[in-house]
């Protein structure tokens, strides 16, 4: 399935260059594993869209209505949760 969505301007950038690999979304579509979402880049000063676009493959989900089996909801609601995009470091040894 493709799924498109409008993105502003900064945080499409930081997709394309690689440094942003996660999304936060409104969970108001259906989406699995192996889905494209398509981020459309809209105009920082309009939000109009620009034409560009960029395709993202789908690798995982969670909603956050999950969370709730891992913290109690009064301390969600205290302190939020904390998206935290990983990836395995690497080390260069000489």
């Amino acid at each position: 399935m493709i799924i498109k969505k409008k993105v502003k301007h900064e945080y499409f950038e930081l997709v394309v260059d690689g440094r942003k690999r996660f999304e936060i979304r409104l969970a108001d579509f259906d989406a699995k594993p192996g889905d494209t979402l398509i981020l459309q880049e809209q105009d920082p000063v309009t939000n109009e869209l620009t034409g560009r676009e960029h395709a993202c493959e789908i690798l995982h989900l969670f909603n956050t209505k999950d969370v709730e089996q891992f913290y109690p909801k009064e301390d969600i609601e205290k302190y939020g949760l904390a998206v935290i995009a990983i990836r395995k470091k690497y080390t260069h040894d000489k």
